[in-house]
């Protein structure tokens, strides 16, 4: 434990990300209400717009503050007709730029369906997509892969020929996030909701590519350490059917970059979608936060977004910093957040537009606050 508490740096981003952050600093400071508050944050400007109001991503103080803190909540980035030279989006810098400086070698996206929350399947309900059968994480190689900057085009006479981008598994790469999830699917501990046993699935297409016949083989090196944990394979073309027909027997999903990227947000419908869909990127020493849905501008100012995907972000942030300071203060306030998060959605008082409701930002907001003071009580 910090006895200064613990530093959190804040990139609110672009669009919709300074509104939930907002609401996501309301709740911290409700978590924190009854005695010295357990970290102070700090804002930082970046992003898309910022890029085209100064020329700059983000200051040398905000790049340096990412690299210092002890946790960093991201907003969101990206704004229209915000591009570096490059093509790049401006404001890459808050997002792969803070991934590759800072080695955040794991993206890790929870997805669990609470009671009260409406997935996002068209059609009837269906027992399959109940809350009881919706309890998983993904865990995705989030340095390498085809996003790394192995890529480029052949240009001749100012016309485009040839495009190509590399993929790079390598056994560092491969072997250390194999492990998180490994170490993830022991931590948990619950096991997937079908039959509670603890089960890593490696997803690729080891069919036919030769990095994935590499990140199989060790995902089978790894996973010999873990006799507890039931050993799981699946083609990724065949994994999109299966985690929509049959949830319930997942519980920790490893994936190379790419494909961990395609199937998380694919995994978010089952959670009510995007605005509850939060992730971690996380390294050896540290580690940023972020809702998943983007910056969407059109929606900017108007108050109404769900902002449930950052308080769930948040709820992965405390946890994370009480873990791995072993402060029990903070895993205690991360149940406690979690708690409100769950009461608020299963009482449905705090729907915004894309769960059919009518609630603002602000007052979602304000609902989880009043649960959580109400749970102080």
């Amino acid at each position: 434990m910090k006895d200064a508490g613990y530093s959190i740096a804040v990139y609110p981003g672009d669009g919709t990300g300074p509104e939930v952050l907002r609401e996501g600093e309301k709740v911290l400071a409700a978590l924190a209400e009854g005695g010295p508050a357990p970290w102070h944050l700090t804002r930082y400007p970046g992003g898309g717009k910022y890029y085209l109001e100064t020329g700059r991503e983000w200051e040398p103080e905000a790049a340096a503050a990412a690299a210092s803190a002890d946790a960093i909540l991201l907003g969101a980035v990206g704004w229209p007709g915000a591009t570096l030279p490059n093509g790049d989006i401006a404001g890459r810098a808050l997002v792969l730029g803070v991934r590759e400086e800072l080695d955040l070698y794991a993206n890790v996206r929870p997805c669990k369906l609470y009671p009260g929350v409406r997935h996002r399947i068209s059609g009837a309900y269906h027992e399959v997509w109940s809350p009881k059968n919706v309890d998983l994480v993904i865990v995705r190689e989030n340095t390498e892969g085809l996003y790394t900057p192995a890529h480029g085009r052949l240009t001749r006479a100012r016309e485009t020929e040839v495009a190509v981008d590399t993929r790079v598994i390598t056994r560092k790469g491969s072997e250390r996030v194999i492990r998180y999830a490994f170490e993830l699917a022991r931590s948990r501990g619950r096991g997937a909701p079908l039959d509670a046993k603890l089960r890593v699935t490696c997803v690729d297409k080891a069919n036919v590519l030769e990095g994935c016949r590499f990140f199989r083989e060790t995902y089978d090196r790894v996973a010999a350490e873990y006799p507890d944990v039931e050993r799981d394979y699946a083609y990724v073309d065949a994994f999109t059917q299966w985690l929509i027909r049959e949830p319930e027997r997942f519980d920790v999903v490893v994936a190379t970059n790419m494909m961990g990227d395609i199937i998380s947000d694919l995994a978010s419908v089952l959670q009510g979608g995007m605005g509850f869909a939060a992730g971690g990127n996380v390294g050896e020493s540290h580690a940023m936060f972020e809702p998943i849905h983007g910056s969407a501008p059109k929606y900017a100012g108007k108050n109404q977004v769900n902002p449930f995907a950052t308080f769930f972000a948040i709820e992965q942030m405390v946890r994370w910093l009480g873990q791995r300071h072993s402060d029990a203060r903070l895993t205690g306030q991360a149940d406690r957040l979690e708690r409100a998060l769950a009461a608020v959605l299963a009482g449905g008082t705090a729907r915004t537009y894309d769960q059919g409701g009518h609630v603002s930002t602000s007052a979602a907001g304000d609902r989880v606050v009043e649960e959580i003071r109400a749970g102080r009580r």
